[in-house]
């Protein structure tokens, strides 16, 4: 214990001040596991890595090496600067890349890695990463080109089976039925599994660096051909019922088991030949450097790091990505005969649109609600409904998506008193361009940052004849001007 003791000011100094810069972080990352807006399991891939980790710390260490301080120190430092860039840029996400860092220098000191059951710190920290909502931030910004691969392999693959397929873009058609493959399509949340099993497999093995990612895309390609399996035979079952003895692929429990299945089959490659041979059998330190300051200056050093923690909570946050100021665009005085009443912004709304932009309007046309979200950064202001309507306690079930007149897509949504209500969205841009993805506008958006988006959503009662419904739709559509990306194309299903 007296060998601890010249560190224990710096120690408490450096611990207190990453506190201070994790309280702000932490409450937001267990908000999004528990706000519904957020469909993050996030919380899960914690249990996950706090079982590895109590599992090493059950084990005696092994082996002396005084660098881990030192090392863990270095990762504290860098987190302080990434909190200091994500306070003044005002992004939750970097915040919590921050926590990653925080928990490898944690498993540093901890030693996990020169235990009787060794774990890899960096591998626990990137563990760590998954409970972020990082599955939510790779659809919205990697989900239209995974969409689009597993479109156009899927379609290869049963063209060596089947005739009479056609495709175009996401969009399959086989003997007559149309099949989309739509967002929850895209592969994001077997390509989270497949990757959460690859990182736990390098946590206990500790492979060297190159043979890891080595691995990582493997892993990769292979949680794509499970997705390519499961639309492929989603696309039969709907297509070929007979084939599967009449049964309805799209309805649960069976549309899901489809899924983990060929997950599960895609990953025995990789339990079957991932071997531990090529795994450190010890922990190896960020930096050989071997510095020991005086005392005095370790005291200055973590006094500096804890002023400096106390004035990164401090700045003002100014977010980089404030969409620019958007006129609003006028809104048609009635509607199908009924005129428009405009509806406030909620207060949580306003202070929304203030601190980062854009500009959101209101307006009822008797039965029909109508919002339109104008914004510059679309990462910032556009969602799908289900997004917001989840986070005011509606259960909301995707319909999936019409191409006419425009490129739509369709939720129901529940309130808590039980009224149902539909809910058809779509995006357009500055530039005429028209969808229904949320991924696909993003994607579009990144390769024309200064375009302006708008979200067009039209919310109806769900009882409401349908007669009347689709002449809403239809008069809402032509009132706005909405441009039709495709023409002539029917209602298809969700793949």
């Amino acid at each position: 214990m007296t060998r601890l003791a010249p560190y224990s000011l710096t120690a408490a100094s450096f611990v207190l001040a990453s506190l201070i810069l994790a309280v702000e972080p932490v409450r937001w990352l267990v908000n999004t596991w528990l706000d519904p807006s957020y469909p993050s399991t996030g919380a899960l891939y914690l249990v996950l890595m706090l079982g590895l980790l109590l599992w090493s710390l059950s084990s005696p260490a092994t082996g002396e090496d005084a660098r881990h301080r030192q090392t863990a120190l270095l990762l504290l430092i860098a987190s302080g600067f990434i909190r200091f860039l994500s306070q003044v840029l005002a992004i939750n996400v970097i915040r919590g890349f921050a926590l990653a860092l925080d928990v490898y220098a944690l498993a540093v000191l901890l030693r996990t890695g020169s235990r009787r059951r060794a774990v890899s710190p960096f591998w626990l920290s990137v563990l760590f990463l998954f409970t972020l909502p990082v599955e939510r931030i790779l659809q919205r910004i990697a989900g239209y080109p995974l969409q689009e691969i597993s479109a156009d392999l899927t379609c290869r693959a049963l063209g060596l089976f089947f005739s009479d397929i056609h495709c175009s873009g996401i969009r399959i058609e086989l003997s007559g039925q149309d099949v989309l493959v739509d967002l929850p399509c895209s592969g994001t949340s077997g390509l989270m599994l497949a990757l959460t099993f690859v990182v736990g497999l390098n946590a206990l093995y500790r492979p060297k660096l190159p043979v890891a990612i080595c691995w990582i895309a493997v892993t990769l390609f292979l949680s794509v051909v499970a997705n390519v399996i499961r639309i492929g035979v989603l696309a039969v079952g709907l297509s070929h019922p007979d084939q599967i003895f009449g049964l309805d692929v799209m309805a649960n429990p069976l549309h899901d088991l489809i899924g983990y299945v060929a997950l599960a089959l895609s990953l025995v490659p990789v339990l079957v030949f991932y071997k531990p041979g090529s795994a450190v059998r010890a922990s190896r330190p960020i930096s050989r450097l071997h510095w020991s300051p005086s005392k005095p200056v370790r005291h200055l050093g973590s006094l500096v790091f804890l002023s400096l923690a106390l004035v990164i909570v401090s700045l003002p946050r100014q977010a980089l990505d404030v969409s620019a100021a958007a006129e609003p665009q006028p809104l048609p005085l009635s509607i199908d005969g009924e005129y428009g009443i405009d509806e406030p912004l909620l207060p949580v709304e306003r202070s929304y649109f203030e601190q980062y932009g854009g500009h959101a309007q209101k307006r009822r046309y008797g039965a029909l609600s109508m919002t339109l979200v104008h914004t510059t950064s679309p990462l910032r202001h556009l969602h799908a409904p289900d997004d917001c309507l989840r986070g005011l306690g509606y259960e909301v079930k995707f319909l999936g998506t019409r191409f006419a007149p425009v490129p739509t897509a369709l939720y129901r949504a529940r309130s808590r008193t039980g009224e149902e209500w539909r809910v058809a969205v779509t995006f357009t841009s500055s530039r005429g361009e028209t969808t229904h993805n949320i991924a696909e506008a993003i994607w579009l958006w990144l390769r024309n940052p200064g375009t302006r988006w708008t979200s067009v959503q039209r919310i109806t009662p769900w009882n409401l004849p349908e007669k009347r419904q689709t002449a809403f739709e239809a008069a809402a559509i032509a009132a706005l001007d909405l441009p039709s990306a495709i023409s002539s194309q029917t209602r298809t299903r969700e793949g």
